[in-house]
């Protein structure tokens, strides 16, 4: 596994365990995927805000990941700062001005996460009915799949994208997300290659066979980890999807650990990262 890559330098000062991302690549084979290679740029829990992930490095991760040459590029959702977070929030019409600069051949598609409901205050406001992330997407270039799928033509080929809003939306308030699998899964035909873009990855233990490649962020991969420990993951499975590349029964699941931070502006042995994950059919 490649950890960075040197043309990150070009885009980037020298980085520092709590404010540059490095590079991280996986490699998924499954026999699902009969189509030609696809490489897919993850770029997860931005958390904008002042001083911590400004607007700036926002910029910069554009740039960034634009030069890596990416067939498709996911934005798994936490847009928005963490309201406990010591720092100034962005507006999401401003993070995606900047992220709308992002290109890629197959397009760039995007999720919502537990903090752009939770600390939305026009979503809090609206009692969920609107939402500025949601809103400001619109328009933007950018396809955002709220329990939607989306069909991608790929070298002859076809597959499906498939997008899972927030599990966690309003975990606050004790009640149920906004996910609905059926939803999301309606369009797509049965046996045909689906990837899932879900923001918490908590659903990959559902074991739905729908989807063979599953792409997620949330866990800021604990946001320490303490030789494998990484006590702060907000899951209801603990550690088991805390960070990186799962394999449970012929299916795949990558969590990145995301640019930002939530609770504490800090990352102790879990740098924020990029995600290239490389797609090709089982030999």
């Amino acid at each position: 596994m490649k950890e960075r890559a040197p043309s990150l330098r070009r885009f980037f000062a020298p980085a520092t365990m709590l404010s540059f991302p490095r590079l991280v690549t996986y490699h998924v084979a499954h026999p699902a995927w009969t189509l030609p290679e696809l490489k897919i740029a993850v770029v997860a829990d931005l958390h904008v805000c002042r001083p911590w992930t400004p607007l700036s490095r926002v910029e910069g991760i554009v740039k960034a990941v634009n030069a890596l040459g990416a067939d498709l590029i996911l934005l798994p959702g936490d847009f928005l700062m963490d309201r406990k977070l010591p720092g100034v929030q962005e507006p999401a019409a401003r993070i995606i001005d900047r992220l709308k600069q992002l290109s890629a051949p197959l397009g760039v598609a995007a999720v919502l996460g537990n903090h752009d409901w939770w600390d939305c205050r026009l979503s809090r406001q609206s009692g969920f009915a609107r939402n500025s992330v949601a809103e400001a997407l619109e328009g933007s270039g950018i396809h955002h799949l709220p329990n939607r799928a989306l069909e991608i033509s790929h070298g002859g080929g076809r597959f499906w994208l498939v997008g899972l809003d927030s599990q966690a939306a309003r975990k606050h308030l004790r009640q149920p997300g906004f996910h609905d699998p059926e939803t999301a899964f309606d369009t797509v035909p049965p046996g045909a290659p689906a990837i899932l873009m879900a923001h918490e990855p908590d659903y990959f233990a559902r074991g739905d066979a729908r989807a063979f490649l599953q792409i997620s962020g949330h866990t800021h991969g604990g946001q320490a980890n303490l030789l494998g420990w990484r006590p702060m993951t907000p899951s209801a499975h603990g550690s088991r999807y805390a960070w990186g590349h799962k394999r449970e029964e012929g299916r795949h699941l990558i969590v990145s650990g995301g640019i930002g931070y939530s609770g504490l502006p800090l990352r102790l042995l879990q740098p924020p990262e990029i995600v290239v994950v490389t797609v090709t059919r089982a030999d």
